[in-house]
């Protein structure tokens, strides 16, 4: 069994993300191999919250040119999570 630690990353600080959480929608970096489920009970578990959906998307690496070489950064999963109206997260209230 995997700590909720283990499963969130980070939260994503960007733009996008940032104007969902006018519409109660948090962003996260998760482990790749999680699911819905785990992502759920982890961010419930931490914030003390209640989760109404989540949707995920693996993101592919892009191609990086340091000079002649090249490679790819690493591959990534999101998880945009919906709470229930009235809940926030701490994380997120000073941006």
């Amino acid at each position: 069994m995997r700590s909720p630690h283990d499963i969130l990353r980070r939260p994503v600080v960007s733009e996008k993300s940032l104007g969902l959480m006018e519409e109660n929608k948090y962003t996260f970096l998760v482990d790749p191999k999680s699911n819905k489920i785990e992502i759920k009970k982890a961010v419930e578990e931490i914030f003390n919250v209640s989760v109404v959906a989540v949707h995920t998307m693996s993101v592919k690496g892009k191609l990086k040119r340091q000079g002649k070489h090249q490679g790819y950064t690493s591959d990534k999963k999101k998880a945009i999570v919906t709470l229930k109206p009235g809940d926030k997260i701490a994380v997120y209230e000073g941006l």
